[in-house]
């Protein structure tokens, strides 16, 4: 697949969105910056916190649309999305842009997104969206949730942004960010890890007596990096290179295809019946 990037006579075009909302400080940062060092940007993000909405679209109700002024740089075109974050990249492809952008942005979400967090990451799920349409991709996420200086984080998604413009990738790629609070020690390109939540179900009482349940639990950090049928164990997981200090690159892709399961459901002729 070639992918065409911008000329001297039409500038790069880039669709940022997030899962935190419009408000968010995160967003904010990135679109401002990559639209400073002259990226022709548009935002098209929730009008509100959807995080852990992971690839949901809305089916049975409407999507409302607004531009949002006075937010952003002033070069940053910005739209607010009743929706999902998948429902934003959707409808910034189909009713927004007038031609495709080059890049898809999602982030800078608050709170890293690493291993198994990707099912249920709205930020990825907003990249990938866009890699699913055929457009080079990156979800961006700040490894912390107190931690409010998103500006290198920023300016590393710049810094990458160039190197895509630069040396752009074969076929469409989406590539899942995360940055360390600081001190930043460098950066690493992983496979994705293993994260296991202990999780319960808190049973709390509303102000009219009537029971409802509210979701907690803390993260377990893998103890142990999982085996990859085809990665090499040098190749370490982005949980791990986190706890360095590491800015981790994971490369994601949509295909969800289990090739061990495949291999043994065709050698032990399960449906040979």
């Amino acid at each position: 697949m070639d992918i065409n990037m911008g000329t001297k006579d039409r500038p790069v075009n880039i669709l940022v969105s997030n899962d935190d909302g419009i408000s968010a400080l995160g967003i904010r940062t990135l679109a401002n910056t990559l639209a400073k060092a002259g990226y022709q940007i548009t935002v098209v993000c929730p009008d509100g916190e959807r995080s852990a909405t992971g690839h949901g679209l809305t089916l049975h109700q409407p999507i409302w649309a607004e531009i949002v002024e006075g937010v952003f740089h002033p070069q940053v075109t910005a739209w607010s999305c009743s929706g999902t974050p998948a429902d934003c990249v959707k409808f910034a492809l189909s009713a927004v842009l007038e031609s495709r952008p080059d890049f898809v942005i999602s982030g800078i979400n608050h709170g890293s997104n690493l291993g198994t967090d990707v099912l249920y990451s709205g930020t990825v799920s907003a990249a990938m969206e866009g890699t699913i349409d055929g457009i080079p991709s990156v979800a961006i996420s700040l490894a912390s949730f107190t931690e409010k200086n998103f500006q290198p984080a920023a300016d590393f998604a710049l810094t990458l942004v160039n190197k895509m413009k630069e040396t752009p990738f074969p076929q469409a790629t989406l590539l899942n960010v995360n940055v360390p609070p600081g001190p930043i020690a460098g950066v690493k390109i992983t496979r994705q890890g293993l994260r296991r939540y202990t999780e319960k179900f808190e049973k709390r009482l509303d102000p009219r007596g009537k029971s409802y349940y509210w979701l907690v639990g803390e993260v377990i950090e893998e103890i142990e990096q999982p085996d990859h049928i085809h990665l090499p164990p040098q190749i370490i997981t982005d949980v791990q290179a986190i706890r360095e200090n590491l800015i981790t690159v994971t490369p994601l892709q949509y295909n969800l295809s289990d090739v061990v399961g495949l291999e043994y459901l065709q050698a032990t002729g399960w449906f040979n019946l």
